[in-house]
Order: structure tokens, then sequence, then C-alpha cells
């Protein structure tokens, strides 16, 4: 039986483990073999988290979406689309989990993020890879408003625990000068912000508590990113 919301213990230690094995033996007849230790320590405890997290999440933003589904919620899916890729693994050997923003219908949507793998673990905050005509409206929000984007991304309580991260250009976009104050940040092709922490981290009872506590921090950037594209925070 699941246990309730807001009776979340941890991650166990065994997930870290699956995934060190699975990246050892990324193939279809090793996973199969071990599909239940992927339900037991992977999905399972996972799902839970998720619903943990859906209440304190509503109360940073209502529109910060936690769904605890097997297929299409918060949980992005572990099979790797090998289609166009010349690593024809099929598996990601990763946990990743999007609290995606109710308005957006995939990855590149604004949203918080929480990842753990064997060698990282780490929350994410933002737009990750957005398209052209989104980019250009946060650009535009940058240059109209810059004394709000400084304020919302290099406030004390956010810059303590997260840093920008993410792909920039090597040169300035298009209608933005080399000189501009905020160029640094015009260029910047993702609008992420990363807070990494330590495996021991997860698997504590208070990793709920401690999620919320740090995506707290990034109201300021998610919600500027969010008003530049539209939609509310």
């Amino acid at each position: 039986m699941a246990r309730k919301q807001n009776s979340f213990t941890g991650f166990p230690q065994e997930l870290v483990v699956f995934l060190r094995d699975l990246a050892r033996h990324n193939n279809r007849t090793w996973f199969m073999a071990n599909r239940e230790r992927y339900e037991t320590y992977v999905r399972g405890p996972a799902l839970e988290f998720i619903a943990a997290m859906a209440s304190p999440l509503a109360k940073i933003s209502p529109h910060f979406l936690a769904l605890p589904k097997k297929v299409g919620g918060s949980l992005m899916r572990i099979h790797r689309d090998v289609r166009f890729s010349k690593d024809k693994q099929p598996y990601k050997t990763n946990v990743g989990i999007q609290f995606r923003h109710s308005a957006g219908v995939d990855v590149h949507a604004p949203g918080f993020y929480f990842h753990i793998d064997p060698r990282d673990v780490f929350l994410g905050a933002g737009v990750w890879h957005p398209d052209s005509p989104s980019l250009a409206h946060i650009r535009q929000a940058i240059d109209e408003d810059p004394a709000a984007w400084r304020k919302a991304s290099t406030g004390g309580n956010f810059v303590s625990r997260f840093e920008l991260s993410g792909e920039s250009l090597k040169r300035p976009p298009r209608g933005y000068g080399a000189e501009h104050p905020q160029i640094v940040d015009l260029m910047r092709k993702d609008h992420i912000a990363i807070c990494r922490l330590d495996h021991e981290a997860i698997c504590e009872p208070e990793i709920v508590a401690h999620t919320i506590e740090a995506y707290r921090t990034t109201k300021p950037y998610v919600s500027f990113l969010c008003k530049s594209l539209g939609v509310k925070f």
C-alpha cells in the first residue's frame, strides 16, 4: 500500500544502486529481469515523492502540477527516444521529475525539476530549451525591465542556493549589441537555475520539506519568466 502524501520518508538507497547497475547493463534483457527492482526502488518511491510534493508545491504556486502517474505525469519516462540518436542504449540512467506549468505541454514549459543520477543530484527551476518565440519574449522582458530581472535573478536567498545554468549563444542575438548591460543573460538559450544536493539528502525524511524550501527561493525568478511568457505564476 502506498504511503500517505505527507508521510514520504525519503528515497531508498537502493535507487542509486539500481541506476548504477542499469548504466552497466543498459539493455532490455537485463532491465526486464530487474523490473521488480525498478518498480520497488525507483518508480514507486518517485511517485510517492511526487504525491507528497503536491500540496506544498501548490502553496508556492497553484499553476505547477505534481502528478503521480506512471505515464503522462510528473515522472519522466525511463525509455530513451533513440530514433535520431547514435547512442542506442534504450534506458535513461537517471530519475527525472518535472513539476510542469499547467499551461505547458512538454519539458520546455516553465517548471520545477528534480534530478537523480549515480553521480549527481540537483534541483532545477525555470525554462529549459524554450522555442524561438518564447526565448524572444524572455529577452524582450529582460531588455525592457532590467531592474526587475536583476532583482529576480540575483536575489540573496535565490543565489545562495541556485546558480544560473544552461546553454548560451556564442554571439549576441540579433537586435542586441555586445555592449548591452544584460548581454550575458540575453545570450542564454536556457533560462534555468540549478541547486545541487548530495545523494544522502534524498534518503532523508526531510527531502520534501528541503525541496520545497529551495523551490520557494526561486519564486521571483520563475515568476519573472512566467510573466514574460504570458502565463500566470
